[in-house]
């Protein structure tokens, strides 16, 4: 080893002791005839001093810069009364420099690495190795790391096998564009990287693996957000002989001791984990991934809103109302931000009432009758301001939802200290898209609810699932579902789906052959392992918690990736590129 300790291993108890330290220089200064410098690797740092007794020595310190790489050998003393720093873990201690090496010199870094400064993405991105010595990343990576550690001893303790499932699959499109690997050997013909390991942790289960477990690396072609990566890693468990209870009670298990060693500073005051179901939250938060730690809710008023003169009510399907106490402390400006806020989610407008007031939309369109009807539903009290959502369930209550996180940071009724997980259950089996195309809300491997498959062609929107969401305080962190089973109970999936019996078999075969062979009752979930690092760090997207991530429009910028290919190696591809 180039090193006797790290610099952020010497104490009190090490004084006298000679001792080598390898680090960057992460600051210089000059006090009087001698040189301090604060030596940098990732366990901490140590304050070096040069005397002026050994010239050489000394002169060479002077020529030091931020970020070279240096060797240092010398004696460990305590520092002056007084001079303790006792905000850095070495800060009792200073090594007394008698010889020292330059194993590298840096360029000035494109930005300053010793402070936490504002830094432009793009920059941080290009030079991310730079980016990496940096205390915030370095903070993040430590925690990524932790929590993994702990997931592996906790599912191994629980009897769960680690599998590892390929990378190169066969293309089954569920949702998302998936990626597309040439094969050289068979001309013509292409791998697909994996969405997800959903049906090879299933055959694991037709295998006997009974309690499956893995960290993998997804895969997906999509559009970027804060929260998502072309490549992302999750982590996931399967289950064999087992009901939605035992896999909802195994990951509970697995978050509240995450939650206890990496973030004992969160209190969890649910415990065990509240459940509600899809049309309870969408109906009383507007959000199938409530956030719990404030207690807006909304009032259903469609009732009474049928006769109220206001057509926006009267002639919409549902009518919710959500009430501000002490509205006054929103200006006008505010609601205007908030339907803003609203439209961009789908929303034509923000209907909103202050009550005890003629301003708003609802005051100036709406009957005396229904207004006293209102606030008796409301429970609403005078300055108190009513938001409202009217039209189709459910996609007319999600902007309000929306308006409701909103309206809960900026008036700061989120319990910071307070962390809340709660399991969403029993969502739709199917739903509609934007053209009428009736699809899968999870995948199409997803169990019914059982008194639910008789509806399945005369009502599939009111079919549920046996599928669950954990959210931790309004973020969705995984799902997952019991799965099917057997081969006809899959054929009527498919027939819900328009998946013909020649296309089912072409995509699924090797699922639809092996259910044939003793396939177990099994279910399971999925986490996404960056979302998760992403709240227990406290940082704003999951870019921050991944050593080297794309940006958001999933470009390289480290390494210039997507970049051309040879065109030699496309023609042994039989490739062509279309511009």
């Amino acid at each position: 080893m180039l090193r006797t300790h790290t610099c952020g291993e010497l104490r009190p108890e090490h004084e006298t002791q000679e001792v080598t330290l390898c680090g960057w220089v992460h600051r210089r200064r000059d006090h009087g005839g001698l040189v301090f410098i604060d030596l940098r690797d990732r366990y901490g740092f140590t304050q070096i001093v040069f005397a002026p007794e050994n010239k050489n020595l000394f002169a060479a310190a002077e020529k030091v810069r931020s970020e070279w790489v240096i060797k240092v050998t010398g004696t460990v003393r305590k520092r002056l009364e007084g001079a303790e720093r006792k905000d850095n873990p070495t800060g009792g201690i200073e090594v007394l420099v008698q010889g020292m090496d330059i194993l590298n010199e840096s360029k000035t870094p494109p930005f300053e690495i010793d402070q936490e400064k504002d830094i432009g993405e793009e920059v941080r991105l290009e030079y991310r190795y730079l980016d990496l010595r940096r205390a915030r990343l370095q903070k993040n990576i430590a925690i990524r790391h932790r929590i993994v550690r702990i997931i592996r001893e906790y599912f191994h303790s629980k009897d769960f096998l680690e599998v590892e499932t390929p990378i190169l699959i066969k293309g089954t499109p569920e949702g998302s564009r998936e990626y597309l690997v040439p094969s050289r050997l068979y001309n013509g013909n292409f791998y697909v990287l994996p969405q997800s390991p959903q049906q090879l942790k299933q055959l694991l289960m037709i295998g006997g693996v009974d309690r499956y477990f893995q960290v993998p690396r997804c895969f997906r072609d999509e559009d970027q957000r804060g929260d998502r990566q072309p490549e992302f890693t999750q982590f996931e468990i399967e289950m064999s002989f087992v009901e939605q209870e035992d896999v909802i009670q195994v990951m509970e298990g697995c978050f509240i001791e995450l939650t206890k060693q990496v973030r004992p500073d969160k209190t969890m005051p649910d415990l065990p984990f509240p459940r509600m179901t899809y049309a309870d939250a969408m109906h009383t938060y507007g959000s199938d991934k409530p956030d719990l730690r404030f207690a807006l809710k909304f009032t259903d008023v469609s009732d009474i809103a049928k006769t109220c003169g206001f057509n926006v009510f009267s002639e919409a399907e549902t009518v919710k109302a959500m009430r501000i106490p002490n509205g006054t402390r929103l200006s006008r400006k505010d609601i205007d931000d908030l339907t803003d806020l609203a439209q961009r989610h789908g929303a034509k407008g923000l209907a909103w009432l202050r009550v005890g007031e003629d301003s708003g939309p609802v005051a100036k369109n709406a009957g005396t009758v229904f207004l006293e009807a209102l606030t008796q539903a409301t429970a609403a009290k005078q300055d108190d301001l009513l938001f409202f959502a009217a039209g189709k369930y459910p996609h007319a209550l999600e902007p309000l939802g929306h308006v409701r996180n909103a309206v809960a940071a900026k008036l700061g009724m989120v319990d910071a200290s307070t962390w809340k997980y709660v399991w969403i259950v029993d969502f739709p089996m199917f739903e509609k898209n934007t053209e009428g195309e009736v699809g899968a809300v999870h995948h199409p491997f997803t169990r019914p609810h059982r008194e639910d498959e008789d509806v399945f062609h005369s009502d599939p929107l009111s079919a549920r699932a046996t599928a669950y969401d954990l959210v931790l305080n309004g973020v969705e962190i995984g799902g997952g579902s019991m799965r099917i089973h057997e081969r006809d109970l899959q054929k009527k999936v498919f027939d819900v789906l328009n998946i013909t019996d020649e296309d089912a078999e072409r995509r699924f075969g090797h699922m639809l052959k092996a259910f044939e062979y003793g396939a177990p009752p099994h279910g399971g979930i999925a986490m996404g392992l960056d979302r998760v690092c992403m709240l227990f760090a406290e940082e704003p997207n999951i870019r921050e918690v991944i050593a080297f991530p794309k940006d958001q429009k999933a470009k390289d910028l480290m390494l210039g990736a997507p970049s051309p290919a040879d065109s030699t190696l496309l023609k042994e591809l039989g490739i062509q590129v279309v511009q």
